[in-house]
């Protein structure tokens, strides 16, 4: 695992998006997975800048996002779809057919975690896997447990999850309690990996990871079993 200490959000975030650039450019066609949330928010702009003034090109790249609410209508002002394509899809040249998101609409959530994962897997797997660290240690919607579901799943939030996520909601009772999500096995077979790590919130979470102690109540802590793994982070410790 490359750690990498940067002094502020908006320079790591610069770092974030020179990587995945470096991997665009590096292939002509390539499959990228994508995280929502608020820390990859610096990344996804410079990446659009980038697009803008020529320097990469997303019309050949094809995108799987790691997770989604369920359920929840795709329009609804909190969903990973809407949130998407507001915050870097509708700023780059993607072609819309190679966008694949988690549908949380369907009435049949465990038919749909199924179909994911086939098309991740038609799809070749993903080359480059972008995650964020969340407070409890989640990635995507992989919370903390006694075991963990290695493909794409229906996944129960945990109450600390629900608290956190209550702020983009009117209310809690509106906050979902299931999201679909990629499995750690998913993630882990992806040929790269390129982790953001961003808030004093996330500094005793990302303490653990630095014990190298690999446990199913961390499940940030897997990433230790994938060869080619990049940490970017602004957290003092």
């Amino acid at each position: 695992m490359n750690i990498q200490y940067f002094e502020d959000y908006n320079v790591m975030s610069k770092k974030a998006a020179d990587i995945v650039a470096s991997e665009i450019k590096a292939r002509e066609t390539m499959v990228l997975g994508l995280p929502t949330g608020s820390t990859p928010l610096g990344m996804y702009s410079n990446l659009i800048d980038m697009n803008k003034a020529g320097k990469i090109d997303f019309s050949k790249i094809t995108t799987f996002n790691l997770d989604e609410y369920y359920p929840i209508k795709r329009n609804h002002p909190q969903s990973y779809y809407k949130f998407m394509f507001d915050n870097f899809f509708c700023g780059i040249n993607i072609v819309a057919e190679n966008i694949n998101i988690p549908n949380g609409e369907v009435d049949d959530a465990i038919l749909e975690s199924m179909e994911y994962e086939k098309k991740l897997e038609s799809a070749g797997g993903l080359d480059l896997m972008v995650l964020g660290l969340g407070p409890n240690g989640h990635i995507g919607f992989n919370e903390p447990n006694d075991s963990l579901v290695s493909g794409t799943h229906v996944a129960t939030l945990t109450q600390s999850t629900i608290e956190a996520n209550r702020r983009f909601f009117n209310s809690i009772d509106e906050v979902p309690t299931l999201a679909l999500t990629m499995g750690m096995g998913s993630i882990l077979k992806a040929k790269k990996i390129l982790m953001l790590a961003s808030g004093k919130n996330k500094s005793e979470i990302f303490k653990k990871i630095l014990e190298e102690k690999i446990e199913t109540v961390n499940p940030s802590s897997f990433l230790h079993l994938h060869r080619d793994v990049i940490v970017l982070t602004d957290i003092e410790v």
